[in-house]
């Protein structure tokens, strides 16, 4: 099994995994059958049993998307000209240990406004417990809503944001859709808002025309790993170009993949 491959390949008899682009956190998307029968059958559920495993590709993904998240929350000026909450919205959020171990552990973690959009119930339901948990205050500040990740109506009201995860989506859409999304960015960032996103390195390739795209719409890139021996890569993006209009109807993506077999 190639390293970054999901470490349950074996046993599920699929290509997959951390290069799957299940996301950092990455979860239903807006696939219809993004719910399952049960928490404990569904399909998202078994996919980020993983995480629980720290020395796996996907938790060194998830520590890359953490690591660039805390780097957002740094650049971003304080409370002196920025006196509005610093918003945060994630885009098929699985299940929200990017964002909520962020905003429970960062210094600037009491000023995020946070909104997290999963479709698959049991994912929802481990984020919201996995909030309440993480100390006092944080789950005030982290909504969790459950609804299509792939429809703009789903963020009306929280967006422009100031750090935008894009992660598990790159790898589960089409490359029209891909460069569709990331041009809609434009309407989803306050100027000098971030953009964190994830993509499997399999091929063909597509990370080289995600980071022209991300250039063409005005973004400047602040990092990108993809770590040696994986086909995991991670990217932060800024928008230094100008912002565009919010479009609440616009439809993002067709979320055509798995998380296990590549796209």
């Amino acid at each position: 099994m190639v390293l970054g491959d999901h470490p349950e390949e074996a046993g599920m008899g699929a290509e997959s995994g951390a290069g799957a682009d299940g996301g950092a956190d990455g979860g239903a998307g807006g696939r219809a059958d993004g719910g399952a029968d049960s928490a404990a059958d569904s399909h998202w559920v078994r996919w980020h049993a993983p995480y629980e495993d720290p020395s796996t590709t996907l938790s060194q993904r998830l520590r890359a998307v953490q690591s660039m998240v805390r780097a957002a929350l740094d650049e971003i000026p304080g409370p002196d000209t920025h006196p509005e909450p610093i918003r945060m919205v994630s885009l098929c959020a699985g299940q929200g240990r990017d964002v909520i171990d962020v905003v429970a552990t960062h210094p600037r973690g009491s000023e995020v406004s946070a909104l997290l959009v999963e479709l698959d119930p049991a994912l929802a339901a481990f984020a919201r417990e996995r909030a309440a948990a993480a100390g006092p205050g944080v789950a005030e500040r982290i909504r969790i809503v459950e609804g299509d990740a792939s429809q703009s109506h789903s963020y009306a009201g929280d967006v422009p944001a100031d750090i935008v995860l894009v992660c598990g989506v790159f790898g589960n859409i089409s490359p029209a859709d891909i460069t569709h999304t990331i041009r809609a960015m434009r309407g989803f960032c306050v100027q000098g808002g971030h953009v964190v996103w994830t993509r499997h390195r399999r091929p063909p390739d597509l990370t080289p025309a995600i980071r022209a795209d991300f250039a063409d719409a005005g973004f400047t890139e602040l990092a990108f790993e993809a770590p040696e021996g994986t086909v995991m890569t991670v990217g932060h993006h800024r928008l230094d170009g100008p912002t565009a209009p919010f479009d609440p109807d616009r439809q993002l993506f067709d979320f055509v993949g798995d998380g296990w077999n590549p796209v």
